[in-house]
């Protein structure tokens, strides 16, 4: 059975309180991140077939943001919005990878390795524009 799209690329977006020792996908970036892999594929006609969606937990929230690409089940860690364009055009427009961000089974042992308190998490936190420092969303001035 073949389903609507040919791909989807599915962006974690969880927000948890700032501080939170597992961090989260939303302190990291994540909707920005999904936002922009939208609007590449709008810009390259692809929104028929493919989308980019929000999704709420991946379970690697230490190693956020994470994106995975199905269905080709091809998983990013760490991703910053300087990594779209280079995971777009590896993994969407030519079926391969980006290695720099790519999740292997060293990713997953580190992970393990976090959650057990043997190791720091691996970057530091996003910084959102948008986001004062006590992590709530400030609204953005009206244009007049």
């Amino acid at each position: 059975m073949s389903g609507k799209y040919t791909k989807h690329v599915m962006v974690c977006v969880r927000e948890r309180k700032p501080g939170h020792p597992k961090g989260s996908c939303g302190e990291c970036g994540g909707e920005a991140i999904r936002k922009d892999f939208a609007d590449l594929l709008k810009k390259h006609d692809l929104k028929e077939h493919m989308r980019a969606s929000k999704t709420h937990c991946l379970d690697a929230c230490e190693m956020g943001a994470v994106v995975v690409i199905y269905p080709d089940d091809i998983w990013y860690v760490n991703v910053r919005r300087e990594d779209v364009q280079p995971i777009f055009e590896a993994s969407v427009l030519k079926d391969e990878v980006y290695l720099p961000r790519l999740a292997t089974e060293a990713t997953w042992a580190e992970l393990q390795a976090i959650r057990e308190g043997k190791q720091e998490r691996p970057l530091p936190l996003y910084t959102d524009p948008y986001r004062s420092k006590d992590g709530k969303k400030e609204k953005k001035a009206k244009k007049k």
